[in-house]
């Protein structure tokens, strides 16, 4: 009950269009009850001989039912409004908190379950909202103004005809008992069908590369079965109550019949007066019947707030302070101090009391087996995780202290499987800075080695990319993701084996623009540095490599080395093959072209790495 007056709550803003829909239901239904009346007087005029009230009774019901259409256009019309407005509220309401939550919980959610949430879902409380509450007002409103007016004609009669329904009450709260739960796991297992389609058309490559479109097909079904066996046992229980339901009310039709028939023949009782109370009757009917299958679309409703009210109530754990601090000015020096993180779920923390200092400026590469916490500890940086413990810093500021957005425009990330939008090419490099202008854009796909594989594209720049990014190779997409990262002009550029997906002449030209990239310095540094308040030209930019190539990570200025979650070693390719066994053991066995790191500095300077 507690879900279903919070979804009451979406109705507040259009609390006018409410009272005023529920206003033209209220008339509409006055309009309504008049007609059995001068029903009744037009038969007893028929019965009378009497032809100008026979005609003045027409023309009344003609303008009642005239009335009635006009208001019930009406007000179906306020409540598509309505129903449209909760709508849109809801999705904004949705998505605003989808954005607002952590990396952690996308982590553990099936995508198809959150967009059956943000479809299926909230139709069912949408349709509900808009049509179906002013249905069930419009619904008691005809039954309270019928059973009225019987009870004005004919008290005992009235009383005879309407005893079925405290059992048509009591037979209805039956129904919505059994059916909420029944409603409830439906929904649950048409998201499960919702993310098992979301699944197979995200992953259709893998599936036809290996000719498993069979497997596949028995996995929806079986899913499909699932949603087929729960809505059954929903559709036993709406096929037994809602008959039920409609027949209750008519025992009372009988009973009419019966007794008011006999009134009729004795002549205590007029033929109009009882063809009035006839109608009436017949006026309760239909909401009755619908009764049931009011109560079904509400515990669907419910069901399906219920699980919205699951996204919308949990807390974001990585969200901006409620006053954030401004980012100082800086080159972009990282700290992290005894930094622990353990995902949820994890058998052992990822990163375990790493502490790291990058001075501003400097390019760091980042060593280690799969599994050590490379990636985990980038992710730090921009906030996309907090550390169990420990303190992460960014030119002296905690992270934690600072406004989300104004963090996240300082970092930028390439990884090794970039998303791309289904936009255009130039839309997707500029996606962090849309107010960028054609030349910069062009210039940073320059930087990028993009522009000469973009000007081949059929429209250029304005070539609209598939969804993910998948009309494009993976190198044309890595290319287009270090395009959008030098874009941002971020303080710290983090590179997770972002060259995984080129060619090795196409990966020697990115490494000679990431490296200006990264000495170039981000604007605001390169200003302060000219205007001789900040760090000098060449120290502007913090740049960290994951690679497991080792021509890559002789971008570095220097090298840590982690294992286990645990940093184990610091220092140049140089010092850390005479100190450490593990660097050494990758160099030798671990990571390929390791002949490139084999060679002296000047040897790989002159080599262009």
């Amino acid at each position: 009950m507690r879900t279903f007056w919070r979804l009451l709550g979406f109705l507040r803003p259009y609390r006018r269009a409410v009272a005023l829909s529920l206003v033209l239901a209220a008339v509409a239904m006055l309009a309504t009850v008049a007609i059995p009346y001068l029903t009744g007087q037009a038969v007893n005029a028929i019965r009378d001989d009497d032809r100008d009230a026979l005609l003045r009774n027409g023309l009344l019901i003609a303008g009642a039912g005239v009335i009635r259409l006009s208001l019930t256009v009406a007000r179906r019309l306020v409540a598509g409004r309505v129903s449209l407005g909760v709508e849109l509220d809801l999705r904004d309401t949705l998505y605003t908190h989808f954005q607002s939550l952590e990396l952690a919980f996308f982590d553990r959610q099936q995508t198809g379950q959150l967009m059956s949430r943000a479809t299926v879902d909230l139709q069912s409380v949408r349709f509900f909202l808009g049509y179906g509450l002013v249905f069930v007002m419009q619904s008691v409103l005809t039954i309270v103004l019928a059973a009225v007016a019987m009870f004005a004609l004919q008290p005992g009669l009235a009383a005879i005809s309407l005893a079925p329904v405290p059992f048509v009450v009591w037979v209805a709260f039956r129904y919505g008992t059994r059916a909420r739960p029944a409603a409830q796991e439906v929904q649950q297992r048409i998201a499960e069908l919702t993310a098992e389609a979301e699944e197979n058309v995200s992953g259709v490559r893998v599936v036809k590369a290996f000719s498993r479109e069979q497997r596949q097909l028995e996995r929806f079904r079986h899913r499909t079965n699932r949603v087929f066996d729960q809505a059954m046992v929903s559709s036993r229980l709406q096929a037994f109550y809602q008959p039920f339901i409609g027949f209750l009310p008519q025992l009372g039709l009988a009973a009419i019949l019966f007794f008011g028939g006999r009134q009729v023949i004795n002549g205590s009782m007029s033929l109009g007066a009882f063809t009035a109370f006839y109608a009436y009757l017949l006026m309760l009917l239909s909401p009755m019947r619908m009764l049931g299958m009011v109560l079904g679309m509400a515990q669907r409703a419910t069901a399906s707030g219920a699980r919205l009210f699951e996204i919308l109530d949990r807390t974001p754990t990585v969200a901006s302070p409620p006053q954030p601090l401004p980012l100082p000015d800086g080159s972009g020096r990282v700290e992290l101090r005894h930094v622990t993180l353990q995902y949820e779920g994890a058998a052992v923390p990822s990163l375990r009391d790493v502490s790291l200092d990058v001075a501003g400026g400097t390019t760091i590469a980042l060593v280690g087996a799969t599994g050590s916490g490379k990636t985990t500890l980038v992710q730090l940086i921009g906030r996309l995780y907090d550390p169990d413990s420990g303190q992460v810093l960014l030119d002296g500021a905690d992270v934690r202290d600072l406004a989300l957005s104004e963090l996240r425009h300082a970092v930028a990330t390439v990884d090794d499987d970039p998303f791309l939008f289904s936009a255009t090419v130039a839309q997707n490099i500029a996606y962090a800075r849309p107010d960028a202008e054609a030349s910069e854009i062009e210039a940073a796909a320059r930087r990028a080695q993009a522009h000469e594989f973009i000007t081949r594209l059929p429209d250029g720049y304005e070539t609209r990319v598939g969804e993910r990014g998948l009309t494009l190779s993976g190198g044309q997409r890595q290319r287009l993701a270090i395009a959008r990262a030098l874009l941002a002009d971020p303080r710290v550029l983090i590179l997770d084996d972002a060259t995984s997906s080129v060619d090795a002449s196409t990966e020697r030209l990115i490494k000679a623009a990431l490296r200006e990239a990264g000495t170039g310095g981000h604007a605001k540094a390169r200003a302060l540095a000219e205007d001789g308040a900040g760090p000098p030209v060449g120290e502007g930019r913090t740049t960290f490599v994951i690679a497991h190539r080792l021509s890559t990570i002789a971008l570095a200025d220097e090298i840590a080395v982690l294992e286990r979650g645990e940093l184990v070693a610091r220092g140049t390719h140089e010092e850390l093959l005479e100190v450490n066994d593990l660097y050494r053991e990758i160099v030798e066995k671990g990571l390929p072209d390791q002949v490139f790191l084999t060679r002296k500095p000047v040897e790989r300077e002159a080599a262009g790495l």
